[in-house]
């Protein structure tokens, strides 16, 4: 299977680079796969297709200001994007420029609140590094931190919330699970009220998401490892919809690769499971836990726009994607929402 069988032509403007302004206003293309239609709607609509006893499944990890800014000793700027905390204070990070950055230098971040010691390089080009400060580590990375948003955002972000889902909780992400944020506590409610239960997992997004495929086939493409965890609670609602014959679906694609990490092969089952997820989803897979997927529009030859294919089929996922681009849907982080039921 060739990656270029998953290129789409998007012109630019089409590209949201600032959040609207109501969060539940953007727009909505809902994929029937049983039908194969496509219909255009308003994201609070999504109540419309969730039924009583179905389980929305969201991620409520929490985007940590993981872009800062330092000098090394000689005063020379350098850029880090935290992307794994691996133990303490020792991170995995994107390092810039990364051959001026060895093994043994020092850098120094908001005039000597916090310091930083180059360790190792890893496979792929990030370096392990280790910080030393006084404080907690968390607020001096909101004095110091800027949100890491895409490359392909070039618009300031007025207001750092709008890169959180509203539901954001565990801090440890380098990108926000954007399909979540779409949703406003009215909403979430009003979803509850109808009957729908709501179970988290916490997938901590890294590295995976910055990084392109680079391989000629999709086959031969390797994952970046991220961190995850379920709880007890959460599993028992999971479990109940799937006994009772109702619907999984899934909050984003995080969502999806934690369920189908842990799931059992057989009944599609979870349990209280904490570990790192390298799963590659593309077409051919075969889902076991998820029965639905709300998402937002991904980037031409990437691995988000290979899972939805896999859950949908390539054919059907290109002609909405065409059709996406010729209705002028926004795209990516800050743009509009699909859900394929």
């Amino acid at each position: 299977m060739k990656v270029s069988d998953f290129n789409y032509n998007l012109p630019e403007e089409l590209i949201a680079q600032v959040p609207l302004e109501k969060r539940d206003e953007s727009r909505l293309m809902v994929l029937d796969r049983e039908k194969q239609t496509i219909e255009h709607k308003v994201f609070k609509d999504i109540i419309d297709y969730l039924e009583p006893g179905d389980c929305l499944v969201r991620n409520n990890t929490k985007v940590i200001p993981a872009r800062i800014y330092g000098r090394k000793e000689t005063g020379a700027h350098v850029e880090f994007l935290l992307l794994n905390n691996i133990e303490g204070d020792i991170w995995e990070s994107i390092v810039r420029p990364g051959n001026k950055l060895h093994v043994g230098t020092k850098v120094i971040f908001g005039n000597g609140l916090l310091e930083a010691e180059i360790l190792d390089i890893m496979p792929g080009g990030t370096r392990k590094v280790e910080f030393h400060y006084k404080g907690i580590f968390n607020e001096i990375l909101d004095q110091i931190g800027l949100m890491p948003l895409p490359p392909y955002i070039h618009e300031e972000l007025k207001d750092n919330d709008r890169y959180q889902t509203v539901y954001a909780k565990y801090e440890g992400s380098a990108a926000a699970p954007t399909a979540g944020l779409h949703f406003t506590p009215e909403l979430l409610k009003k979803i509850e009220e109808k009957g729908v239960k709501i179970a988290n997992v916490t997938l901590h997004v890294g590295i995976g998401t910055f990084r392109p495929v680079k391989e000629d086939e999709v086959e031969k493409h390797e994952m970046h490892s991220e961190h995850y965890y379920i709880k007890q609670a959460d599993c028992d609602k999971i479990n109940e919809t799937k006994k009772a014959g109702k619907k999984v679906i899934s909050v984003g694609t995080t969502s999806c690769r934690v369920l189908e990490t842990i799931a059992d092969e057989n009944t599609g089952m979870v349990r209280p499971t904490e570990g790192d997820t390298q799963i590659f989803i593309y077409p051919g897979y075969k889902f076991k836990c998820i029965d639905g997927l709300i998402t937002n529009f991904h980037l031409p030859q990437s691995t988000l726009l290979m899972l939805v294919s896999a859950l949908a089929g390539k054919d059907y996922i290109m002609r909405a994607y065409n059709e996406a681009v010729k209705e002028k849907y926004r795209f990516f982080s800050f743009g509009d929402a699909m859900f394929i039921k």
